[in-house]
């Protein structure tokens, strides 16, 4: 059975006077995966993000969420996703409870089945004995899962998650991960931005790195690491650039490291140690901080 294809962007821009915050891109997700979008700060994310929710409109392009057009089926598509913000953005004067209760009224939901959902996703995020008190006193992982809990009160079929798990302790970070692993489990579509690689990596069935508005590469985070620069990196501290040419692989130079991408460490390493005297380097697997520093020069947090 073909898996359906619930989003296509062909061709988007979009401008602010004379800015490109999104220039000329496609992509697609699909039913039941998780796609990650990656890149630095201004890189894009955020406005696709909002040309997606219908918060803001394409200067140029085509876009079909669910196969509805986002200028003009505006209302059917905000009804079938739930949007986990970068900020959390409770009532701070209400409770857990009464949070949820009032973002179930702006779909319709009755007063009975609201009660069902929230109680369901409360103990889907381990929040039930939380119920009563103020959002203000719940930790910061508390108020992830919350936002969270709130952004699936409408059953949504597309669930959008912006940074969800920036600023939050490495614990509290996988407990969302696990969430978001069961969300998929249970048939949800996701589409995910973070800063974090080990994240993407771990969660994402396929990405798209952006930077400046471009989409530069795609695909399943594995595959593209094999594809761009090889699975084993050396991490060199302390060898003159200009003895490093005589060393196969992809070479790297970025602030104070030299960094030898590679699908042959032995033959690199045994060159390395021939040509560098007192040479000081770690050898592990390359990663998608790793790809990303190789395809744009820079660093995903920068």
């Amino acid at each position: 059975m073909t898996t359906q294809i619930i989003i296509e962007g062909f061709n988007i821009s979009k401008n602010y006077d004379s800015f490109k915050a999104l220039d000329n891109i496609n992509f697609f997700v699909k039913e039941g995966e998780i796609v990650g979008f990656l890149g630095p700060n201004g890189a894009g994310k955020t406005t696709l993000i909002k040309l997606i929710t219908c918060t803001s409109f394409k200067t140029s392009g085509k876009l079909k969420v669910f196969g509805l057009d986002t200028e003009k089926d505006q209302k059917k598509i905000k009804a079938l996703i739930g949007l986990v913000p970068q900020d959390n953005n409770f009532d701070p004067d209400f409770t857990v409870y009464e949070n949820l209760l009032v973002f179930s009224r702006y779909f319709g939901i009755k007063r009975d089945e609201a009660e069902k959902r929230i109680q369901n996703l409360l103990n889907f995020v381990g929040l039930q004995n939380k119920r009563d008190e103020k959002v203000t006193d719940l930790s910061g992982g508390m108020k992830r899962k919350l936002i969270i809990a709130r952004s699936l009160i409408n059953d949504p079929e597309l669930i959008i998650l912006d940074e969800p798990t920036t600023g939050l302790d490495p614990q509290a970070r996988r407990k969302i991960w696990e969430m978001i692993e069961d969300l998929k489990k249970n048939g949800k579509t996701i589409i995910l931005t973070t800063h974090y690689m080990e994240e993407a990596e771990k969660l994402c069935d396929r990405i798209y790195i952006m930077d400046a508005g471009k989409i530069i590469t795609w695909g399943n985070p594995k595959e593209l690491i094999i594809k761009h620069i090889g699975t084993e990196t050396i991490e060199i501290y302390n060898c003159e650039d200009v003895k490093l040419n005589e060393i196969k692989g992809k070479k790297i130079f970025f602030k104070d490291r030299i960094y030898i991408h590679t699908d042959n460490k032995k033959e690199a390493l045994e060159m390395l140690t021939d040509i560098c005297e007192n040479i000081k380097f770690t050898v592990r697997p390359t990663n998608l901080e790793d790809l990303f520093i190789y395809l744009t020069g820079k660093e995903l947090k920068e």
